[in-house]
């Protein structure tokens, strides 16, 4: 399986400006700039991508673990973290901080660690993050 996004960028780095686009259509021409990226201009940015990417990745390995284990989520809901810092002259996502709640009737707190604790190892984008990964995973009723 491939998966394919375009950008497109205009003028330098500072004052350019560029879009996205995915191959599903899901965004399209998607506003990406200096600004929305380190001034929360109205856009996206990397960082947040890969945020979503993450965080929808774990959650949809966590329902798979579930699975597995004879458990059925009524919901899973995860926000991803992702930091930008400076390294050296350039700068890299060093952490992606996953924080998970979900409801799972019959399930313990120890197995629902247990299981989300497999899930971001085996997530193929906590896989390909060259970052530190946290994870608080906690049931909620």
């Amino acid at each position: 399986m491939i998966r394919k996004a375009n950008a497109v960028w205009h003028g330098n780095g500072r004052a350019g400006s560029g879009t996205l686009s995915s191959e599903s259509g899901v965004f399209a021409d998607t506003p990406y700039s200096f600004r929305t990226r380190f001034e929360n201009e109205k856009g996206t940015n990397p960082e947040e991508l890969v945020a979503a990417a993450h965080a929808s990745c774990f959650t949809m390995a966590v329902a798979f673990g579930l699975q597995t284990a004879g458990f059925t989520p009524t919901e899973l809901s995860t926000e991803a973290a992702v930091t930008l810092e400076q390294d050296g002259k350039a700068f890299r996502i060093g952490r992606s901080a996953l924080t998970l709640r979900g409801k799972v009737p019959n399930l313990d707190e120890a197995g629902f660690a247990r299981i989300a604790g497999e899930a971001e190892k085996n997530c193929p984008v906590s896989k390909v993050l060259n970052a530190t990964i946290t994870l608080d995973a906690k049931l909620i009723s």
